[in-house]
């Protein structure tokens, strides 16, 4: 091998240039830093080299005559000093935070730990080599011909639907992927799964974390394993299990990217800045903790050897530093500009938002991110919550991010189980502007849900009371107890044909709810036709048939399936159903209307006293097409629609209200109806019979 030469501290990570691979990592407190390199299967160090050079607080070296697919891994070394937040120990080989690519596994033994795991006493220090049993990072070859996917443009955000999915559940069942791709990348890039996705009308696909992850000791202890990903540890990196050939996972990825694009659909991922697998001053010694501890997680200030815990995890990532913001947003230009991902969620998003002194819309990552001429052009979702101090800031993100709504979530499950008056619901239909309507923020922030990952599915959240998590191995105690859920008579499965016609029409209820309300809608994989958990709301560690998407229909099931496409088809085809600025209710004396009117049973605009009468459990929303639709003083040439919520136990004389001189009303959806009769019209003033606890869809015609 050539003589290693001092390289560039930029980029991070290793870079192949065709002759040789720069390597370049952020230290600040180590002393020294060597570069390990392994045969191919990542199970034997062929030589260790010190990094030459340390500029700017980056250790680097350009080592000739290597290239892609080099296995590598850090040893750092450095003072082992807990009790001042310093925790280098160079028996333990590290992942680089930059790598591209992952090989192996975490085999949990006591050597992974950086003191005498068997002591219990993360004071003490530990020789043993980490080597064996640690994942190593290997450098990759980031060529990918990108000229076979068709000119692609993202979504507008006033177009998009959301549907969450995770990428191994997905297709493990599917009978049209083949057995070695389920569960895949290739297996999402099946040709009949994007088909039936695009089928659906939905825009754009949120995959739960693909980053690589560890599976937690006490799960795999129990047979069970961390399903879900949220335990990341390499922000740069795809999870090689979820490739069907886990050495050519880079291009697996990129080319599932490219297949949804070819069909209009975006790719967004979900990810976890907010923390990492080595968990708290008691977890293993894997990558950031032996690299820089102090510099990479927020320490307790007056008691370093602690880790500040508002994720719940054990650790909390340190926003607050600069070359930590710089490691986040490389990684989020890394998935955008190599691997053509259209935008992020981004769990517990609030940890992101907050400085040492608490949240703060101007901290240093979002700054960072709001000018970034990259990141401009993606969506960003955040999930505006954490179990910190001050944790909850739904609706005080930056202009330019959007925001999972859970009191859109909550105040749409309660009002069709008859907890929820129709005034809470209101301001929910119209994209929530009491939170999200300021700083010229629009509809679109307010990313409205029913159903996520966490909680229960669609079906279950109508045929279950209780959560029922016994599988998970927690006797029950995990998950959320209060789900605002109604079984509708019976728990779980039941032959009860009156109580299935129920759930069946409060899940259409939901969906259509969810699919007609302003903001952008996002529906959980399989709510479609009706997946189940079997009452199970937290299966976080079920990679089985709990999680996985049965992809057996019955004829019950695809009427729910057709359901779900007429409604998507209604909001394509009636851009009132996703306005750009935010109804106000209030008359415009320059049109002589409203944009949006609340008319009671009657007929006719509803009452400040109707408004204020808890038992109104039927409302109809009108929206005028005529309406101001942008900035521009003039009046709108759109479709008037009507919808009609009735959560009332019986059924409810609704009179069809007069509007512009029009005469009658088309009826374009009834969640009661298991298929709509064609050319179903009715006279302005007719008196529709809503049924019990069913919605109505018209148009003016």
């Amino acid at each position: 091998m050539a003589a290693v030469k001092e390289g560039l501290p930029f980029p991070r990570g290793a870079t192949w240039d065709g002759k040789g691979v720069n390597f370049a990592l952020f230290s600040s407190q180590a002393t020294k830093v060597e570069l390990c390199l392994f045969d191919a299967a990542g199970k034997t160090e062929k030589q260790r080299i010190e990094l030459p050079e340390y500029r700017d607080e980056i250790w680097h070296g350009y080592v000739p005559e290597i290239g892609a697919g080099t296995v590598y891994g850090y040893r750092v070394h450095g003072p082992y000093q807990p009790n001042d937040g310093l925790r280098f120990n160079p028996h333990k080989l590290l992942l680089d935070p930059y790598a591209r690519a992952h090989i192996g596994g975490l085999e949990w033994n006591p050597a992974v730990f950086g003191y005498k795991m068997e002591s219990g006493d993360d004071l003490t220090f530990d020789e043993r080599d980490s080597t064996p049993f640690v994942p190593k990072s290997v450098v990759v070859d980031p060529d990918f011909d990108w000229k076979r996917e068709k000119v692609w443009k993202p979504v507008p955000w006033d177009r998009a639907i959301i549907y969450e999915t995770h990428v191994r559940g997905y297709t493990k069942l599917h009978p049209a992927v083949a057995e070695k791709q389920r569960g895949t990348f290739a297996g999402l890039a099946t040709k009949a799964v994007i088909e039936y996705v695009k089928a659906l009308g939905v825009t754009t696909v949120e995959l739960l974390p693909v980053h690589t992850f560890i599976n937690d000791d006490f799960l795999l202890k129990k047979k069970l394993t961390n399903y879900w990903g949220y335990n990341s540890i390499g922000f740069f990196a795809p999870d090689p299990r979820y490739a069907s050939n886990p050495a050519k996972c880079l291009q697996e990825f990129k080319e599932m990217v490219a297949r949804f694009h070819d069909a209009g659909l975006e790719v967004i991922i979900d990810v976890v800045y907010n923390h990492t697998a080595e968990g708290n001053e008691k977890g293993p010694t894997l990558s950031f903790r032996g690299l820089d501890n102090a510099a990479y997680y927020r320490l307790v200030p007056d008691k370093k050897r602690h880790y500040i815990n508002d994720t719940g995890t054990g650790n909390t990532v340190n926003l607050s530093h600069p070359r930590v913001i710089q490691m986040v947003t490389d990684s989020l230009r890394y998935w955008v500009e190599d691997m053509h991902v259209d935008g992020f969620r981004f769990d517990l998003g609030t940890i992101l938002a907050r400085e040492p002194g608490g949240f703060d819309t101007f901290n240093g990552f979002m700054k960072a991110a709001m000018q970034d001429p990259v990141l401009q052009r993606v969506k960003l979702i955040a999930e505006p919550w954490d179990c910190g101090p001050g944790g909850y800031q739904l609706g005080r993100f930056p202009p330019g991010w959007a925001e999972w709504n859970d009191q859109f979530r909550d105040t749409v499950r309660d009002y069709w189980r008859a907890q929820a008056t129709a005034k809470a619901l209101a301001p929910r239909l119209c994209a929530s502007p009491d939170i999200f309507a300021h700083r010229g923020r629009q509809p679109w922030a307010s990313v409205n849900f029913i159903t996520a990952h966490d909680g229960f599915t669609l079906n279950d959240l109508v045929s279950y009371n209780d959560k029922h998590n016994e599988a998970n191995g927690e006797d029950n105690k995990d998950g959320h107890s209060h789900n605002r859920s109604w079984n509708h008579g019976a728990e779980g499965p039941t032959e009860d044909e009156a109580i299935l016609g129920l759930r069946k029409r409060q899940m259409k209820n939901l969906l259509a709810t969810l699919l007609l309300s302003q903001g952008t809608p996002m529906l959980l994989a399989g709510d479609e036709f009706g997946r189940t958990q079997k009452g199970n709301n937290n299966a976080y560690c079920q990679d089985n048939e709990f999680s996985w998407v049965d992809w057996k229909h019955d004829d019950s099931d695809q009427r729910l399936i057709r359901f779900v496409k007429r409604l998507t088809s209604l909001r394509h085809r009636f851009p009132i159903l996703r306005q750009k600025r935010f109804l106000s209710g209030t008359f415009n004396e320059a049109l002589g209307l409203k944009d949006v009117t609340w008319i009671s049973a009657s007929g006719k605009e509803m009452s400040e006293a109707e408004w204020k009468d808890a038992g109104t459990r039927c409302f109809g929303m009108l929206l005028d097409g005529r309406a101001q639709q942008t900035g521009l003083r003039q009046r709108g040439h759109e479709a008037t629609l009507l919808l009609v919520f009735n959560a009332w136990q019986d059924v409810v004389k609704f009179t069809l209200p007069e509007v512009n001189g029009a005469n009658e009303w088309s009826l374009l959806a009834d969640t009661n109806m298991p298929d709509l009769p064609e050319g179903s019209r009715f006279d302005v003033g007719h008196v529709y019979e809503v049924t019990a606890r069913s919605l109505l869809v018209l148009e003016l015609a």
